[in-house]
């Protein structure tokens, strides 16, 4: 997906002054705090010239089947098939940007303000896939002009399977003393976010780049 080899040279991998820093993530539970029974899906966020490259390695379940979209171009309601997701909130505002990532290569990128409150969505994305028979990776480029203001807090989430064995897995599950009877898997709780130092990985020195897309909507607001 995306425009291979050209692209990723162009966009950079990696900027020379935080080369070789990652984040890695590894989702070990699901949703509701009990072990996965896989291999864990991983998440690795990496320096790039122009926003963070996110890393995928998970297995693939083929569970559901492939959406019925274009690999490479946005898919609404991606959350329904298998797909791994990271969340990017600024807590302060609870402004967040969430991507799905499906390893059919459909993606969906939405922009929310207050918890579950979609602003803006199926934003375009550089996404490439490698598919094997039990397993896939992923590598998306996120352009900081998508994330929040002030982005501090994160989690990340991998759903698959079909009907009663659907399963919904989480970096940071709800915690075992928050669980009420009858409760459904919620990816939104937003409380349950742990930070995320963005500066750890960028650079003391660095700042957020300011995003046009999210001061339209603060323009918007104030208008």
């Amino acid at each position: 997906m995306g425009e291979g080899e050209g692209f990723w040279a162009r966009w950079g991998a990696e900027s020379s002054s935080v080369a070789n820093i990652k984040m890695e993530f590894t989702i070990e539970h699901t949703w509701d705090g009990i072990p996965v029974s896989h291999e864990p899906v991983t998440v690795r966020l990496k320096s790039g010239n122009a926003g963070l490259v996110m890393e995928v390695s998970a297995p693939f379940f083929n569970d559901p089947p492939a959406p019925l979209g274009e690999p490479g171009k946005p898919f609404s309601r991606l959350w329904d098939y298998e797909v791994v997701e990271a969340f990017f909130l600024s807590d302060r505002t609870e402004q967040y940007l969430e991507v799905e990532l499906c390893p059919h290569g459909q993606h969906l990128l939405l922009l929310l303000s207050g918890r579950r409150r979609v602003w803006k969505e199926e934003l375009p994305l550089e996404f490439e896939v490698t598919r094997m028979e039990n397993k896939w990776e992923g590598k998306a480029c996120l352009p900081w002009n998508y994330f929040p203001p002030c982005t501090d807090k994160f989690n990340a989430f991998a759903i698959h399977g079909s009907g009663v064995e659907r399963k919904y897995e989480a970096l940071h599950p709800v915690p075992q003393h928050e669980l009420q009877e009858g409760q459904k898997p919620d990816f939104h709780r937003l409380e349950f976010f742990k930070e995320l130092n963005l500066k750890g990985l960028m650079g003391e020195d660095w700042k957020q780049p300011e995003s046009d897309i999210w001061k339209y909507l603060t323009d918007c607001k104030t208008d």
